[in-house]
């Protein structure tokens, strides 16, 4: 059994094609805003939802994902979990969940949607639906959120940056805005390969800023651990 331990909660990632990564540890602890209830879309194995259910304590978290096994996965981590009141696992599209759901408004919707667009799939049809998306996705997913996001809420996203382009050009067909960019970058000198955003109705200043990873190979930056102190035990 693999099981990736936080300090408040233990994530058993049996059988998931993606397992805890970096990519969905920063969205979880980043993404932010004032709010009663969340979304997560593809939760995988629950690892965003269960830390967004940490930060906000009385914050009522749903979650999506289409990969049965990922989906009981997810369910079995959330039960088992201090948080277990507040979350609730919805094994299905998110497609099929918005359009079971049509008049539902959230203050906070997160996602680290499978970001490789027109490229060959990995291996296994597992890792293949995490990690690779046909060409609507990102049109079904921005326009379904702006569709299920109250007006003063927030989607926030974490993408490659060419995925990250498109996804921007998408959201202003949606009247979705780009208020706030954080850039991740592996090194100092490194040239970003991630953006996380925080789209939005309301049109606003963008705040853009960095986050490095590590100061050098195998040293974590300061910025990263205070990111991460509150959930990864090497923090």
């Amino acid at each position: 059994m693999s099981i990736f331990r936080f300090k408040q909660f233990n994530v058993n990632q049996s059988g998931c094609a993606m397992k805890v990564n970096t990519d969905g540890v920063l969205l979880g602890a980043l993404a932010k805003g004032e709010a009663a209830n969340m979304l997560d879309i593809g939760t995988g194995t629950g690892v965003i939802a269960l830390m967004l259910a940490q930060r906000f304590p009385i914050a009522k978290i749903d979650a999506v994902e289409l990969d049965t096994t990922a989906s009981q996965t997810a369910e079995s981590n959330f039960i088992d979990s201090p948080f277990a009141n507040r979350l609730t696992l919805y094994p299905q599209s998110f497609q099929d969940y918005f359009t079971a759901n049509v008049g539902l408004k959230y203050d906070l919707i997160v996602s680290n949607p499978p970001f490789y667009i027109q490229s060959l799939p990995s291996p296994g049809a597992g890792k293949a639906m995490a990690k690779h998306a046909g060409d609507s996705f990102f049109s079904e997913l921005i326009q379904g959120c702006a569709g299920h996001l109250h007006e003063s809420g927030s989607l926030w996203l974490i993408l490659p940056t060419y995925t990250a382009t498109l996804v921007k050009e998408l959201a202003i067909i949606q009247q979705l805005y780009v208020q706030h960019i954080v850039y991740v970058l592996s090194y100092p000198h490194s040239v970003p390969h991630r953006q996380i955003l925080k789209l939005g109705h309301q049109q606003t200043e963008i705040i853009e800023e960095r986050l490095i990873i590590y100061n050098e190979p195998k040293v974590y930056s300061n910025d990263y651990q205070t990111v991460l102190k509150d959930f990864l035990t090497i923090f």
